[in-house]
């Protein structure tokens, strides 16, 4: 009941300062959003065009896993320590690395695709195939990452 009277105090709060946003520093989550922070679904339900909501929905599910992702931040420093082990990650590292490969095979592709639009004026396709390798280098990245902190663990390091 405490935290739910603090946390209607923050959204009016909000709401009468016409914040935006108010961030919990304890926490570094979002304490409050105004609701017309996230303009994705509106522009969705407003447009036709399947390109516009394409891009929309791109964004309100990389928006949602934001939102996971600083959830699992929050709950790993305030409740639920994380931890991996070697063995946890010495059951999956080999699906891991295919997929690593797949990730790097799908950039050479949008590369190679690109390659092959240029000067063709199909701005559509270039834009959607610049996305996909933004968004595979990003997770090739991520996986990388991965990596290196498998590197740093024993037995593999």
């Amino acid at each position: 009941p405490i935290l739910e009277r603090v946390n209607e105090i923050i959204r009016e709060v909000g709401e009468q300062e016409k914040f935006t946003m108010i961030f919990d520093a304890s926490s570094m989550g979002i304490a409050y959003a105004a609701s017309d922070v996230d303009l994705t679904e509106k522009v969705i339900e407003r447009t036709d065009n399947a390109l516009i909501k394409l891009i929309m929905e791109i964004i309100q599910r990389d928006s949602q896993m934001h939102r996971r992702v600083q959830e699992f931040i929050v709950d790993s420093l305030e409740t639920a320590t994380v931890t991996l082990n070697p063995d946890e990650l010495g059951d999956v590292w080999d699906q891991v690395e295919a997929h690593i490969a797949l990730e790097k095979e799908t950039i050479k592709l949008a590369e190679a695709s690109l390659e092959t639009m240029q000067g063709t004026k199909m701005v559509v396709q270039e834009y959607l195939l610049d996305y996909l390798m933004i968004d595979e280098k990003k997770h090739n990245a991520i996986l990388d990452t991965l990596a290196t902190i498998k590197k740093g663990m024993y037995p593999y390091g």
